[in-house]
């Protein structure tokens, strides 16, 4: 663990210059829109170690593999998230002196990430050579209310000479991917181009053909009034920018402002990027740095209003919570649907592709509560548009008359995850897309969406499902071979327990679910029926393996069995392992980890809090106490479901320590992974641990039901969500439960499975 951030409720602060430090810090500190992001790198040259980074959402690389051998099926390339031009670079001299906070001598550094407002702020003083000493103060931001638009202040001030300060703003598209597998490049620059004010670059994928276009302009001001001088125009093949220098006395402050325009053909004709971006950088540059932040400041005030969590009495958790909701709302807004929440968000390069399961399992809980059901409908309705994708990655490996597999890993529905354990066998990724759907609808009531677009992926699975689950003579029961669960610390091996519960569950759904498109609307019944050549006696396979399914279940210990043959290993508990062998799957060979019984993150409980109304407290609680201690949560997925079920079993104590583990896994570097970029996905899973499992909503048959505990550690929490469009606010003490409700109707809910009447924007009191 790292613990070199000040604690505080509404921003991330570092105080102090330590270069072992700035690679994590570059990601904690990153900002974006949803549209466009961007790492904590300095706008001046840095030459101590960095991971640049430049995101534009949507845009991807169809890496080559790096396999030495291949399988029928197998993905032929990995979709790497792109690191594209840096448009934020603003080189600064004094008196000719290059500024660089690794060769200059650093004093009074604070860097701060704003969430309450959405903006980086970094401030320092510097001595360069001849004992020139100056103060700098830099904030940034990419607008949440003109999303194509990033903008950058940057000022200097000689603390005990005068002299001439010189900027240069700039944009640089000569950039690489770190985790490149052939140090390829891979960006084309197809156009440059400077004149006084302003520059331009426009790139090109190398084989995906994805075109972006940066416009730079800028204000130079000193002491807050904007000065003219004449720049130098600085254009070379891969780089365009200006060079403007002004004379400043000592006292004095010069200030650069830079605005940026940034489009893609995703959302523009090639021959209109420039155009457009062009016509961005100018527009904001017109309205000026003050009024674009207000506009931005607006908009994040706006989605605080309904996201934010509020926790009295425990500022490390307050802070933690903020820092998790923060970056999910700044990389996914929900405005298009080709877009999807990636792994790393606008933090980093690793893992690749821009979609996991992470999206279904623990995104979509966050913003079905916090966001206008459109948020969430466009989330399922881009694995729709996928459907014919995912049918064909199951043509890959076999799979005939529709069934679809989607992908464990995907930039565009294509499968492009390049290891076999995970690509061929961790199947599950299916059961969380179908139960999705089921999650959208029993929160919004949005039943027409099954008609609409759900019943074709619902069928598209289960035939899947159907195909892949075998009749075993020998037992006499339905099986499922040579699969990889949530755990993959257990590869290629039978009767996953998770696996099966979610094929037999899906099975189970797609059948009601047509029985309900069937009785609600006959037409489109008719029409999914032609169009999917579905015969209704496909349900009879579905429903005997529902009913003749195989779990493992050890009898003696009156728990379900994570796969066929778990106990046949050394049973060793997680607290027994040398903590120098931590993380194992650092220290140890994969070999050893196989043959182990440790589990790197939640599978026999995910399926648990995934379908917990089908499970008695009793039967949650032995299963935790089984699995639990078994858990070396290796996975940044793992510690929200344990906090979640150990509040639903009332083990408080155990959860908190779940809930800080997953929520300052960033902020405290838990696993010395930070600087590779942050964990998003997981991050909903923090939102999670406070809102079902301390604050215990749960949504059964339409009706929402709420059963809060709260930490020692806290005073109160409160949380807001949405529930079929009713706005309420939760506010929990050690003595009570308060409703206050939001919206325009009256609403009723369970407290404690108590039965509770919300009028219209009034409030209600329970005790606990």
């Amino acid at each position: 663990m790292k613990e070199y951030l000040k604690h505080d409720e509404w921003s991330v602060i570092e105080e102090g210059f330590d270069p072992n430090n700035h690679e994590a810090s570059e990601s904690i500190f990153s900002i974006g829109n949803g549209k466009m992001g961007q790492r904590a790198n300095f706008e001046e040259k840095y030459s101590g170690p960095s991971l640049q980074g430049s995101y534009v959402a949507g845009v991807y690389y169809p890496d080559k593999t790096r396999v030495g051998w291949w399988k029928n099926g197998y993905p032929e390339y990995f979709a790497k998230v792109l690191n594209s031009p840096n448009w934020i670079g603003i080189d600064v001299t004094i008196d000719g002196i290059e500024l660089d906070l690794s060769q200059c001598e650093v004093a009074n550094f604070v860097r701060t990430l704003n969430m309450q407002e959405g903006y980086l702020e970094r401030e320092f003083n510097a001595t360069l050579a001849g004992n020139k000493q100056i103060h700098v103060k830099a904030k940034r931001f990419v607008s949440m209310a003109d999303t194509e638009n990033g903008a950058i202040r940057y000022e200097v001030t000689p603390k005990n000479f005068s002299g001439a300060i010189s900027f240069t703003p700039y944009i640089d598209g000569d950039i690489e991917n770190e985790d490149s597998n052939y140090d390829e490049k891979f960006w084309n620059v197809l156009d440059v181009d400077a004149a006084q004010g302003s520059a331009y670059l426009e790139c090109q994928t190398k084989k995906s053909d994805f075109r972006c276009g940066f416009a730079i302009k800028y204000h130079l001001l000193l002491d807050g009034k904007q000065v003219q001088a004449k720049p130098e125009v600085i254009q070379l093949a891969k780089w365009a920018g200006n060079k403007v220098e002004t004379e400043v006395k000592e006292g004095q402050t010069a200030t650069i402002e830079k605005f940026a325009g940034v489009v893609s053909s995703l959302n523009y004709a090639d021959g209109e990027l420039k155009s457009n971006a062009e016509e961005l950088a100018s527009y904001a540059a017109h309205k000026g740095f003050d009024q674009l932040f207000a506009d931005h400041k607006k908009q994040w005030a706006e989605k605080w209003v309904h996201s934010d969590v509020k926790i009295k009495g425990d500022v490390a958790a307050q802070q933690a919570i903020r820092f998790n909701i923060f970056h999910l709302n700044q990389t996914y807004t929900g405005e298009d649907e080709r877009l999807n929440v990636g792994p790393k968000g606008f933090t980093g390069e690793k893992y690749g592709g821009t979609t996991y399961w992470d999206t279904e399992a623990y995104c979509i809980p966050f913003f079905l509560m916090t966001s206008p059901k459109e948020v969430t409908r466009q989330l399922l309705v881009y694995r729709y548009k996928h459907l014919q994708k995912a049918i064909e990655n199951a043509q890959k490996l076999g799979f005939t008359d529709g069934a679809a597999l989607y992908p464990m890993v995907t930039a565009n529905g294509e499968e492009c995850h390049n290891e076999w354990e995970i690509t061929f066998e961790e199947i599950h990724r299916n059961g969380a897309i179908a139960y999705a759907i089921h999650n959208y609808i029993r929160h919004t009531g949005d039943k027409k969406y099954l008609e609409e677009y759900g019943i074709e992926v619902l069928v598209g699975i289960s035939r899947f499902w159907s195909q892949r689950i075998t009749f075993s003579e020998a037992r006499q029961k339905y099986v499922m071979l040579g699969v990889t669960g949530p755990n993959e610390y257990e590869n290629n091996i039978n009767n996953n327990w998770y696996t099966n519960k979610m094929a037999t569950w899906c099975l189970k759904y797609t059948k009601e679910a047509l029985e309900h498109v069937k009785a609600s609307n006959p037409a489109r019944y008719d029409e999914l029926v032609s169009k999917l050549s579905f015969k209704a006696e496909e349900t009879t396979r579905w429903v005997d393996i529902v009913d003749k399914m195989h779990f493992p279940y050890n009898e003696e210990l009156q728990v379900f069995m994570q796969q066929d043959g778990f106990m046949d290993k050394e049973q060793v508990m997680a607290d027994d392992l040398d903590p120098a062998q931590r993380p194992i799957n650092q220290h140890w060979s994969w070999d050893r980890i196989l043959r182990s019984n440790f589990i790197k993150q939640a599978d026999t409980l995910q399926g648990m809090y995934v379908l917990e109304e089908e499970f008695s407290k009793e039967e949650i609680e032995r299963n935790f106490n089984f699995y639990e201690p078994r858990t070396v949560h290796e996975s940044s997925l793992s510690p929200c479901v344990h906090s979640i079920l150990a509040t639903k079993i009332g083990r408080v104590e155990k959860a908190y320590e779940m809930y800080l583990r997953t929520s300052r896994l960033d902020l405290d570097d838990y696993n010395a992974e930070v600087h590779e970029g942050l964990h998003i996905t997981s991050m909903a899973g923090t939102w999670m641990s406070i809102v079902e499992g301390f604050g215990g909503k749960r949504a059964y048959n339409e009706k929402l039901y709420l059963s809060p505990d709260i930490p020692k550690e806290w005073d109160e929490y409160a949380f807001r969500i949405t529930f079929k469009g009713n706005d309420l606010e939760v506010r929990v003490t050690t003595q009570e439960v308060e409703i206050l409700s939001h919206a325009k109707e009256t609403i009723e809910l369970y407290v404690y499975d108590e039965l509770v009447t919300v009028e219209a924007n009034q409030s209600k009191t329970i005790s606990r």
